[in-house]
């Protein structure tokens, strides 16, 4: 009788675990419940994630753009307060080259669209820095030389010969007057030139950080990019900030608004 009564018991025991089991056990359709919850918990997440990425390579190429802002203070008060010429055997890149401590990684933004951005490199020289990938361009000051130099030196200027750098005293205005800036990834440009047959809006690139698509490879249209004015602080501007409605590559000298205008 005890067994029997045993083996009843140890029958209901065994019974009651295996209810337990299936009421633990999850539904294909709870399941599927969960799996919708992740994917929708992921797509929210996944463009925060997106926007901290891109929030930490702005700051990383301000940063850049700040090393170079400060090798270029370096060059103008070791050379009598004026900026490099104008040259096609050693550009601003070689020129800044010992201050920025050799790092060409520098002159590479953490956003930019490729590893190679297109760099015309040195005519007559192989200097590393100038032949080396490149974000950045430097203003060409074009507005000035061309209003206070002769036919003869502007022509000079033009073609890379011209001895003499702006001296940084005439920027009248240093914290609007944009000193270095991002360039588009298709342009190899040193300068950014407002009259020397460039068109500027399409060499600059105004939208390299926080923009998608055709707008984050054209520099057009969307997001923003980071500059380093004269003064020497780092400024992110939205597009076109920099160039409408005024032109912060224009030193004030002759008139800002009619360069924003024909786009030059």
């Amino acid at each position: 009788m005890k067994k029997i009564m045993s083996k009843k018991i140890c029958g209901g025991e065994n019974h009651r675990e295996n209810a337990v089991r299936n009421n633990c056990a999850f539904t294909l359709i709870e399941l599927l419940v969960v799996i919708a919850i992740i994917a929708i918990l992921a797509a929210m997440l996944l463009p925060v994630l997106s926007r901290a990425k891109q929030t930490s390579q702005r700051i990383a190429c301000m940063d850049n753009l700040k090393q170079l802002g400060l090798a270029a203070q370096i060059y103008v008060g070791d050379n009598h307060g004026c900026y490099p010429p104008r040259s096609d055997a050693d550009r601003w890149p070689d020129k800044f080259y010992d201050s920025y401590g050799h790092n060409l990684k520098i002159l590479l933004c953490p956003s930019e669209v490729t590893n190679a951005p297109i760099s015309f490199g040195s005519i007559s020289s192989n200097n590393v820095a100038d032949a080396s990938p490149r974000s950045y361009l430097i203003n060409g000051w074009n507005d000035y030389f061309q209003q206070t130099l002769s036919a003869s030196d502007w022509a000079n200027y033009q073609g890379g010969t011209y001895p003499q750098g702006l001296l940084q005293a005439v920027v009248m205005q240093p914290t609007q007057v944009i000193l270095l800036g991002e360039k588009s990834a298709q342009a190899g440009d040193f300068y950014a030139d407002l009259v020397n047959g460039d068109d500027i809006d399409l060499v600059v690139n105004e939208s390299r950080h926080d923009a998608s698509g055709p707008a984050a490879l054209s520099g057009m249209g969307s997001g923003g990019s980071n500059y380093n004015m004269v003064d020497g602080s780092v400024q992110f501007f939205k597009f076109p900030r920099s160039l409408d409605p005024l032109n912060l590559w224009a030193i004030g000298y002759s008139n800002e608004v009619e360069y924003a205008i024909n786009g030059l």
